[in-house]
């Protein structure tokens, strides 16, 4: 090899400048030369303690650096300082010296060089075949096929991301670039930690979004647990996925991801259903635990799915859900109302309508279970299917062997059409007031009537034979505003209150129909939590769905999802956008919602049903026994002992029958007592009595009221 140029003149130097260090100083002391070898020597000294003090690295490279200046300069002072060559010639024996050991040390050259790097004229260290072994990439590979081999690669040239190793590399099938990785900590003991997706992706030349890094579960003949990992790397499946997604990857994607219509959410499966028309997703939530919560048209827009109230569904049970996609909205056409569906079974079950998945919805005309008769309350704005449904819930009782009074504020057309088929019915608050009275009195009646058997009052008990009367079934429509009638309202509100609480225990159950559940309507808390308890309440449209769902969660002891009655069937045809912009009518497709209903069930549950429907024009004697069931005749002449079995229809109150008779003073001025029992029959607290004295609206009613104080 080459010796290097700074080697050869470094050695030149050396051997010229000896024989001058050793003659000059003898033969010219007086010469600069010594003068300026001394100063490079004091220069070398300089440079010692500059390196001594410094804190960086290669101090002892530096001192060796300045060495040979110093050497020379103190060869120099010597050389001048003794009698002429010294004892044996010792000023050419150190010059010598000096030479020799710059030649074969070289301080200059060898240590300018940094990081202790060889000058190319020192042979180079050749490394032994035995120190660049590839036999432990070989014993890693033993048994490896050619596609892990090719991943570790990758891995390996990448930096081994997160200080891991390739355990093996899995092909999924049919895929050309898709596979599974499975890696483990390089040490033995460390949890992976700081693997990201893009540490992943960046060897691959994927994006990071096709990478998803998942835990390995401890398997026979392998480990498991925070050492090891799968990476999954899928950009051909994504791509396809991105494109032409299946039904469990839209919703796993769109639907179930923290900002769908249902997060947290799996699809379970999907099934059509081509003889009804309709698709059903069936989801359940990925923690059992969890409750659904269900934006509906997100979740449509999520799916492709229209957005339309009266053709899409959801039904809610624990942790699963279902959602319904009809191709014609389901609750459109009209179930007829027949004999054979309003007869109740033993149990007192009947179909009084259908649910949107088809299925019947019951109704009861007693509570089987708790041995008792049955409340019932229906609620819903004008038009919006309640007599309709008083007409169900009438035929099937009537046809259950059991008794119907009906009571309305005004004058209908249907109420009047079913007063042919029933005991009683009439119109007014007045009437309802003494229905209402003789129903309370009848209480008692009935809590003293002894039974054949034995001759002992007992309670009521439906089906069975031995009872000496029937069932009782007292419906008043529009108690809200009877409720709220300045005459009796509050009669009717405290008769009805009373009812609820004591009428089951004797049969008789109340039902009122009304437009709103709520105390300041005339719906107490007490009569509405019997109500709820006793019955299956049925919401018809309120007016709007909010409305509808805040009277739906009004009546159930917890706030269950409660499905969405629209105004009208409207399904969307084409886009509102694009009328819009061709100023293009909007179509007149919808169809009215009457008949269709929330009904709570006994669990809680708010089911959408469309109620059977009872033409009036037709006649309803088919639907009706052909006999009316009435009270007995010892029922009868007890409530005609009270002064309250008569025709209720009369316009006026008799005498004495809501209000004390006026007494006569000393000066024959008839001067009404204040009130307080409230008649024959039907005796009222003081709390009626007090609520139902004439309001004062004017100053001669004022003075007329100061009048009649005077005698208090």
């Amino acid at each position: 090899m080459a010796t290097p140029r700074s080697v050869t003149l470094e050695r030149l130097a050396y051997a010229l400048a000896a024989p001058g260090l050793a003659v000059t100083p003898n033969l010219f002391p007086d010469s600069p030369v010594n003068q300026v070898v001394q100063l490079a020597g004091a220069a070398g000294i300089g440079g010692w303690v500059l390196a001594a003090k410094s804190d960086e690295p290669g101090a002892g490279r530096k001192i060796l650096r300045w060495t040979p200046l110093v050497a020379a300069a103190a060869i120099d002072v010597a050389a001048k300082n003794t009698v002429g060559w010294g004892p044996y010639g010792m000023d050419g024996l150190l010059a010598a010296g000096w030479a020799a050991v710059g030649y074969l040390v070289m301080p200059y050259s060898r240590h300018t060089r940094r990081r202790h790097r060889p000058a190319l004229a020192a042979p180079a260290p050749q490394p032994a075949p035995a120190e660049v072994l590839e036999e432990p990439v070989a014993a890693v590979d033993d048994g490896a096929d050619l596609l892990t081999r090719e991943v570790r690669m990758l891995w390996e040239n990448a930096g081994m991301p997160g200080r891991t190793h390739v355990v093996k590399a899995t092909r999924h099938p049919g895929q050309r670039h898709d596979m599974t990785i499975l890696l483990r900590a390089s040490e033995t003991g460390r949890p992976i930690t700081g693997l990201t997706e893009a540490a992943v992706a960046a060897p691959f030349a994927v994006p990071s979004s096709d990478v998803v890094l998942s835990e390995v579960a401890i398997q026979p003949g392998r480990q498991g647990g925070p050492g090891w990992m799968e990476a999954h790397i899928t950009p051909d499946a994504n791509q396809r996925r991105r494109t032409k997604p299946t039904d469990q990857e839209k919703w796993t994607d769109r639907v179930a991801s923290s900002k769908g219509g249902a997060p947290g959410s799996e699809l379970v499966h999907t099934t059509r259903d081509n003889e009804r028309g309709v698709t059903f997703y069936r989801a359940r939530m990925a923690d059992p635990t969890d409750t659904p919560r269900i934006d509906l048209p997100k979740l449509c827009r999520a799916l492709g799915l229209p957005e339309d109230d009266s053709r899409v569904f959801v039904l809610v049970e624990g942790a699963e859900f279902l959602i319904s996609v009809f191709d014609t909205p389901p609750l459109s056409p009209k179930f007829p109302a027949t004999r054979e569906l309003l007869t109740p079974d033993a149990k007192g079950m009947y179909v009084c309508g259908f649910s949107i998945t088809g299925q019947p919805v019951h109704n009861f005309v007693f509570q089987h279970d708790k041995n008792a008769a049955k409340h019932g309350l229906v609620l819903g704005v004008t038009r919006g299917g309640k007599t309709q449904f008083f007409a169900v819930t009438m035929v099937a009782e009537s046809n259950a062997g059991q008794i119907v009074w009906l009571s309305s504020c005004f004058k209908d057309e249907k109420t009047t059409a079913l007063g042919e088929y029933i005991d009683r019915q009439g119109i007014t608050p007045l009437y309802m007031a003494r229905q209402l009275r003789a129903a309370k009195a009848l209480c008692q009646i009935r809590a003293e009537m002894p039974w054949a058997h034995d001759g002992k009052p007992h309670d009521y008990k439906p089906g069975d034979p031995r009872c000496p009367y029937k069932q009782l079934n007292v419906y008043a429509d529009e108690f809200m505003t009877a409720s709220q009638d300045p005459q009796y309202g509050e009669f009717i509100q405290a008769d009805g209150d009373a009812l609820t609480v004591m009428g089951l225990k004797y049969g008789i159950g109340f039902n009122p129909a009304g437009q709103s559940p709520f105390a300041h309507n005339g719906f107490s808390t007490e009569m509405k939590d019997n109500l709820r308890q006793n019955s299956r309440p049925v919401i018809f449209n309120m007016g709007s769905p909010g409305t509808t769902r805040k009277a739906a969660a009004g009546t159930m002891e917890n706030a269950y999802d409660v499905p969405t009655i629209p105004a009208r069937y409207a399904p969307k045809e084409g886009s509102a956008i694009e009328r819009a912009m061709a100023g293009e009518a909007e179509p007149e497709n919808g169809v009215s919602t009457g008949g269709v209903a929330v009904v709570v069930l006994d669990n809680g549950r708010a089911v959408l049903m469309k109620a059977l429907y009872v033409d009036f024009d037709d006649d309803l004697a088919d639907l009706f026994p052909s006999e009316i069931n009435r009270l007995t005749d010892y029922e009868i002449s007890e409530l005609t002992k009270l002064g309250l079995w008569f025709d209720w229809s009369e316009p006026e109150p008799r005498p004495g029958e809501f209000w004390p008779e006026p007494d006569e003073d000393d000066d024959g001025a008839g001067k009404p007592r204040r009130r307080g029992g409230g008649g024959k029959g039907g005796g009222r607290g003081s709390k009626s009595g007090r609520s139902a004295e004439p309001k004062v609206t004017s100053p001669r009613q004022a003075l007329e009221a100061i009048k009649s104080l005077t005698d208090a």
